[in-house]
Parts: C-alpha cells; sequence; structure tokens
C-alpha cells in the first residue's frame, strides 16, 4: 500500500508503476483505493463511476475498470460538502459531519468490495488518500491505516522531496502514528528527486537510526509522464498538460484557450489536445486572456450554476459571446456545454441552493437537472468531419433543443440520438461526450479545419497518438531503475 505524506507526493502514479511492474511480470494484479475525493472520473463498461486514477491503475494491470477498486469516490460540490458516489452509483451530497456519521456503513462496504477483489487477485496495490498522520481525521479513517490494517498490507510512505523537508515529513509521519501502524509500514519512498541522489546518503543512516525503516528508493522528477492526472490540484496548480497559464502558455499555430472554472472536472478531456505539436492550450480566467485564441473550451464542472455565475462575474461570459460572434470557435462539454444554452434549472437543489441560472445563450438549448445520474459509455460520430469518436456521459442534466431550425447534432451517437448540439450560424458547439478528443483521426481532422480557416496547411496525418500505453511502460521502467523493488516483492512473498 502506497501512502503519502501529503497530498498530490505521487501515490497514484507510484500504484500505477507497480501495477504495469507486477502484470509486467506475470502476476494478476487489481488496484485498489477505498475512498477518493476527485472530480476527474470515468464510467464503466457496466455504467457505473469511479475515480479516474483508479482507471488508470486497472490499465495499468491490464484490467477492466472495476466500481470495486473504488468502492466510495467523494465529488465536492461546494466547500463543505460533496456527492457521495457508493460502489458507482451516488446516495446522495453530504456535508462533512453527515459523511462521517455515514462512515461506519461507508467502511463495510469498502471491506466487502476489497475482499471480493482480492479473492480474485495474487496482489493488490492499494492507495492511501492524503495523509495517515492527520490526527484529526484518524478516528473515522477509512482509507488509510484502518485499510492497511483491514487488509494487512505492507505501507510503502511517499514524500515530495520536490517541496522540501521530506525527511521531516516522513519522521514526523511515523512520530504520528501508533505503535502498530508503525509495524506495517515497510520504508520509504523520495518522489520528484531533481539532481545526484548521492547527496542524499547521508540522510539514510539517519532514518535508519532514527525510525528502524529503510529508504526503498528515489524517484526522479518527470516532467513528461504523459498519464491522466488524478483531481484538480494539478490542473490548478500546473503540473497537468493543460494547465498552462496565459502569461507562460507556449508558442504554436492553433491557441485553446480552457476556461478555470472554480469547480472544474474532467479537466483530462484536454489531455489529447495538449499533446499536439502545433497546439497551445492555456487557462483563462480573464477577458483580456481570451485575445489571440481560436479556440475557448468550456470543460466540466460539478456545480455548474455556481460556476456560471462566475463566468458572468469574472466577464468571461460577455467576453467569450463577443470572441463567438467574431468567428472564434466555442466548444462546451459536459457541464460546459449546458453553460453555452439559454437555461440551466435545478429544482431539486442537486448541485447548490441556487435553482435557476440564465446560461450563456450561444446554444439554443435547456438544461434541467434531475436527480438520476446518466452514467453511460457512448460512441458515434462528429458530423462536421464525419469521424468516429467515443467516450461516456456523467451528468445530472436532461439538455433539450429549444429550437430545431437553430441547430444541428454536432455528434450523433450510434443509435441515432444526438449526444450535443451546433448553432447554425457560428461555430459553437457543445457535447455530453467525455473523452471525445481521444480519437486520434477525428482530432487530427478537427484540428487541420482550423489550420485551413487560418490559412494554414493541414498536417494531413496522425502526429501525436494518444496511447498512455507506452507512457505507462516508460513509468514501470523507471521505478524499476530506482526503486528496490526486489525487497518489496519478497516482503509481500512473491520471491
Amino acid at each position: 500500500m502506497f501512502q503519502g505524506t501529503c497530498s498530490n507526493a505521487g501515490k497514484s502514479v507510484l500504484a500505477a508503476a507497480f501495477c504495469r511492474m507486477l502484470m509486467q511480470d506475470g502476476f494478476r494484479v487489481a488496484p485498489f483505493k477505498a475512498q477518493n475525493m476527485s472530480l476527474n472520473s470515468c464510467v464503466t463498461a457496466d455504467g457505473l463511476e469511479m475515480g479516474r486514477a483508479q482507471v488508470t491503475q486497472a490499465q495499468a494491470a491490464g484490467r477492466e475498470p472495476d466500481v470495486r477498486m473504488n468502492p466510495i469516490l467523494l465529488k465536492p460540490s461546494s466547500d463543505v460538502g460533496s456527492q457521495v458516489i457508493v460502489m458507482g452509483k451516488p446516495v446522495g451530497t453530504m456535508r462533512v459531519a453527515e459523511y462521517v456519521r455515514y462512515k461506519p456503513t461507508a467502511f463495510e462496504t469498502v471491506c466487502s468490495a476489497y475482499d471480493s477483489l482480492a479473492a480474485e487477485n495474487d496482489v493488490i496495490v492499494l492507495e492511501g488518500a492524503g495523509s495517515p498522520a492527520e490526527i484529526n481525521l484518524k478516528s473515522h479513517d477509512i482509507v488509510n491505516m484502518a485499510m492497511a490494517e483491514y487488509a494487512r498490507a505492507a505501507v510503502v510512505l511517499v514524500g515530495d522531496i520536490d517541496r522540501g523537508g521530506v525527511f521531516a515529513s516522513l519522521v514526523g509521519t511515523m512520530e504520528l502514528l501508533e505503535p502498530a501502524e508503525r509495524e506495517l509500514v515497510a520504508g520509504y519512498l523520495l518522489n520528484k528527486f531533481r539532481g545526484d541522489a548521492s547527496l542524499l546518503t547521508p540522510a539514510y543512516e539517519f532514518m535508519r537510526e532514527r525510525t528502524g525503516r529503510d529508504v526503498l528508493g528515489v524517484v526522479p522528477y518527470s516532467e513528461t509522464l504523459g498519464l491522466p492526472e488524478e483531481d484538480s490540484v494539478s490542473f490548478k496548480s500546473g503540473n497537468a498538460p493543460a494547465c498552462a497559464t496565459f502569461e507562460n502558455r507556449r508558442g504554436a499555430e492553433i491557441t485553446i484557450a480552457v476556461a478555470d472554472l472554480p469547480y472544474v472536472s474532467n479537466f483530462t478531456d484536454c489531455d489529447a489536445l495538449a499533446g499536439e505539436p502545433d497546439v497551445s492550450l492555456y487557462r483563462a480566467r480573464r477577458p483580456e486572456e481570451l485575445e489571440g485564441a481560436d479556440i475557448f473550451l468550456l470543460p466540466g464542472s460539478k456545480s455548474t450554476l455556481a460556476d456560471m455565475d462566475w463566468l458572468v462575474r469574472s466577464g468571461l461570459a460577455q467576453a467569450v459571446a463577443a470572441a463567438a460572434a467574431g468567428g472564434v470557435e466555442v466548444v462546451g462539454l459536459c457541464g460546459g456545454f449546458q453553460m453555452l444554452g439559454a437555461s440551466i434549472d435545478d429544482p431539486q437543489g442537486l448541485e447548490s441552493e441556487t435553482r435557476s441560472a440564465r446560461g450563456m445563450g450561444l446554444l439554443p438549448v435547456r438544461t434541467e437537472l434531475a436527480r438520476d445520474k446518466t452514467l453511460i459509455r457512448r460512441g458515434g460520430v462528429h458530423i462536421p468531419t464525419g469521424e468516429t469518436v467515443t467516450g461516456y456521459e456523467i451528468h445530472h442534466g436532461a439538455t433539450v433543443l429549444d429550437d430545431p431550425y437553430a441547430a444541428d447534432a454536432a455528434i450523433q451517437a450510434d443509435d441515432g440520438a444526438p449526444l450535443g448540439y451546433s448553432s447554425r450560424g457560428s461555430r459553437v458547439w457543445g457535447t455530453y461526450l467525455h473523452g471525445v478528443f481521444d480519437a486520434d483521426t477525428f482530432r487530427r481532422r478537427w484540428l487541420d479545419a482550423i489550420r485551413i480557416r487560418k490559412g494554414l496547411e493541414p498536417l494531413g496525418r496522425i502526429v501525436a497518438p494518444y496511447d498512455i500505453e507506452p507512457a505507462l511502460d516508460r513509468l514501470a521502467g523507471l521505478v524499476r531503475n530506482h526503486v528496490d523493488w526486489k525487497f518489496l516483492y519478497q516482503r509481500l512473498g512473491l520471491g
């Protein structure tokens, strides 16, 4: 089990690395995270919702995503409340105190899911959340040491050395653990190191003498892992592919501005675009940051009405409307699609106390949020290019067309139903389909159409295939070269 001294220490990535390594070595392996708080999620083949990080880890393990790998998913909808998703289905929105009372029930579900998954596999690679030493949370912990104790897991503490203070963080974490919890700790990994690792050698003996545990490896910092990020922390902090600010955006022939929404979700929809060599993709928060953009992309949101209000207050809504009138292409994904319409109604208060809001009015559609959540994988055709697209829907909204003469289907599903609309007379379109840009042929045809519109030659071929398999293999190789994985295998009884 990988636990960390803090959030974003690299637990998810290291868990994915070990899933791939164990799979390569012939073991049947599965990832497991008892409780994940993230606004990036995916839909399984059987129409259930789970965290994006565990989907990536499942792929690393060569497995189909299974909600048992992430039985509890929390999707924050405000600073004090989250939608609680249990075994892939929402059970309600809870404030912190309410969820703490619910945790014993949640832990029963967690243990049942773990037992079922463990019975089918040789190895389970578990991941914790945040830090196991948060003493204000330990009494109702279900994801860190409580889960390690239940699973009898060998715990590896991960520290982010790039932040500084890593040895103090590791020692402090050990000091705050109970004796029985410390017994579970197998050793430490230092993650995101830049420089000469031999300079760390004097600290290793101190750690062994002070805590009785060894540093089992130092994983180098990598700018280009090429893996989807777990949550919006990376998007906001600048560690995700689609995270450049207006000031540090790079020069390229096509410029895409992405709304930096307060409650942005599933921003990994942008990853495939960010990998294209002729695309500069950056976050926009102010109207002036739309200057020079060829495309404005409005991503998903976990609190659509609140984010719509932010768009208006920031002036971005008005700036986008002006840009669209001037020929800039505007694309809305899921919540972004809803915000492009005439109105968004939330009569049951699913997302906020605000029950209705005007949209941007750039598409002739209106949305009403419903308690039942749409969770489905879909495929279809992007009508303007004729190219196949695939992805998944995760939304509470039912969106209907107000004026069939003012819009066309942007994407048509395999069953003939529209998966989004485009506005006649402008370059505005939206869709509920997450992952729409992952399709290499469609993405390049769409970008080439923009190149032609700008008077540039189309590239006419796929130049940046979006495939995380090579990235997972590179990650596994990197970790093998810098971590004492043989010791950990022996600790697990794997020889």
